[in-house]
């Protein structure tokens, strides 16, 4: 079979096309045809050898997937092939064939299809997580989303929305920010300068100010982000894409009562299956009830996938990259 194959941690040109040879599930696994994958900004730094996850070498990146089943392990008694299926995979999901844990699978439901649910289990995935469990956000309450044209941003905008927050959308240009309008934010700010940031939060959030920061950027906008936090604010640490990591002087948080949550959806996904199930379950919900809708920007095959990393490195990617392995959906 056909994979994207990391034989060394460094540059995304060291990604090769190669044929390998079909996996075979262990006890409690299953193995996946897969019809299509999404392009992630951690599959960037695990090929980089800079994510908190290093893979043992060779190994193919993709951390999220759709597909049918084709063959299961001793054990599995819940799945049977020819069912179709999506999944957090952590890893290996640019093949033709992976091998999944089979309680990080979940069901398609009627009428979804095999790119919308490949661009939606870490993605979307993370932003109720972060949004729900972690930041408790309620009703009527102020979230400000940075990076907000990229695939985790475009889904925290959504998800937020339909958790009944007004949303303010902060993203790097104009395109970008009709992106986001075209979402149904309540107000976007581009930034440009983070001495600026403070002040065009403020004059979007109002006396209330900002209850929830989304932030998947990190870099120099972090800081006066989170100042912009009202009291008692959370601030979602979700990942740091401008390639830094931000320190924060703790008095900030002090004089404010704000917090600062760590948003690690992965290893959620590790430790506590029924938590991830219950999450596929209300955005399969959501999805199927029209409400809300990956925001894929492209399907390529898997010939182009390290050109699709790469625009992705480049901060150049809105919404999803989907690596399409049919012609069906």
């Amino acid at each position: 079979m056909k994979a994207l194959v990391c034989e060394q941690f460094g540059a995304l040109d060291n990604l090769r096309l190669q044929s390998v040879s079909s996996p075979t599930p262990g006890p409690g696994q299953v193995v996946v045809q897969v019809h299509a994958a999404s392009l992630n900004f951690p599959d960037v730094l695990m090929c980089q050898g800079k994510y908190q996850v290093k893979p043992p070498l060779p190994f193919s990146p993709g951390a999220e997937v759709a597909g049918v089943v084709c063959e299961v392990g001793a054990g599995v008694t819940d799945w049977q092939p020819g069912e179709a299926v999506m999944a957090s995979t952590g890893y290996g999901a640019l093949a033709e064939q992976c091998v999944v844990d089979a309680v990080r699978l979940a069901r398609l439901p009627a009428g979804m299809s095999f790119a919308q649910a490949s661009a939606m289990v870490v993605t979307y995935g993370t932003a109720l997580h972060a949004l729900r469990d972690c930041a408790g956000l309620q009703a009527g309450e102020t979230v400000l989303v940075l990076g907000a044209a990229g695939g985790v941003g475009s889904a925290a905008l959504q998800v937020a929305r339909q958790m009944g927050a007004r949303v303010i959308a902060a993203v790097s240009s104009e395109a970008k920010a009709a992106l986001c309008r075209r979402q149904g934010v309540d107000a976007v700010l581009i930034y440009t300068e983070p001495a600026q940031l403070k002040s065009q939060i403020g004059a979007l959030a109002g006396e209330g100010g900002v209850q929830v920061v989304f932030d998947p950027v990190g870099g120099n906008f972090a800081l006066p982000a989170f100042r912009s936090l009202a009291w008692g604010g959370r601030y979602l640490v979700v990942g740091f894409a401008a390639g830094t990591i931000p320190a924060f002087p703790l008095n900030f948080a002090l004089l404010q009562a704000r917090r600062v949550l760590g948003v690690y959806w992965g290893e959620v996904i590790r430790r506590d299956p029924a938590a991830y199930q219950a999450v596929l379950r209300q955005l399969c919900d959501w999805v199927t009830a029209g409400l809300i809708a990956p925001v894929i920007s492209a399907e390529i095959g898997l010939e182009q996938a390290v050109e699709g990393l790469k625009a992705i490195e480049a901060r150049q990617v809105t919404g999803k990259v989907v690596v399409k392995f049919t012609d069906t959906d």
